[in-house]
């Protein structure tokens, strides 16, 4: 029995996975509340596949499309979501207590 289908993108373009993540390892962090170890990252599939071309040098005829890069992204491990900006915690004012008492 033969197996028969697609190959995967991988096949066609053997440092294509590390090309991926040596782009988005530079933009990305750990889970902030360390319940996963998902990462993080701020580029979007569109942009991880931009600087593939630009950085990498692939070409666009070769490369696959956005959602290809999506899913390889998630089978390393990378959670594309956007990062939340730190938000600076509300002072507080202490309470004085009088001296009167």
């Amino acid at each position: 029995m033969s197996a028969k289908g697609r190959y995967k993108a991988e096949e066609h373009l053997p440092n294509l996975l590390e090309d991926i993540k040596n782009l988005v390892d530079s933009q990305s962090q750990i889970d902030p509340s360390f319940k996963s170890q998902r990462l993080y990252t701020r580029l979007s599939a569109a942009e991880v596949r931009k600087q593939l071309i630009e950085k990498c040098g692939y070409s666009d005829e070769k490369l696959h499309t956005s959602e290809t890069i999506r899913v390889k992204l998630n089978d390393l491990g990378y959670k594309l979501k956007r990062v939340k900006k730190v938000q600076p915690q509300k002072k507080f004012h202490k309470l004085m207590q009088s001296s009167s008492n």
